[in-house]
């Protein structure tokens, strides 16, 4: 097999399974996610006071961002059954755990 040939292959080959501090890396990195996590750590969050709490962002980056961590099982979004409906987000056991790494990255 030739140069080029070896060099195609590296490209074509399935990548390995990612170590688990790296999945979790991935799971939280992102412009908006830390501030998300970090607006519902204390208490279940509507997507409208997020979009207020963090003001440079935008509906669609709020969006993106609010799936990918609730399928990352981090968040898990709740219809209220009341007049009017409404959404809210709250963290589940996983995403509690994530809060204490991110409070201890904060400047003191």
């Amino acid at each position: 097999m030739n140069r080029a040939a070896r060099s195609q292959a590296k490209l074509t080959t399935p990548a390995t399974p990612a170590c688990p501090a790296e999945q979790a890396l991935r799971s939280i990195t992102g412009k908006w996610k830390p501030r998300i996590l970090r607006a519902a750590a204390d208490a279940p969050v509507r997507f409208n006071q997020l979009l207020r709490d963090i003001p440079e962002s935008n509906k669609q980056a709020i969006t993106n961002a609010l799936r990918e961590l609730e399928n990352d099982a981090l968040v898990r979004r709740t219809v209220v059954q009341q007049k009017p409906l409404h959404v809210e987000y709250t963290l589940t056991d996983q995403g509690r755990t994530i809060i204490g790494l991110l409070r201890a990255m904060e400047p003191l």
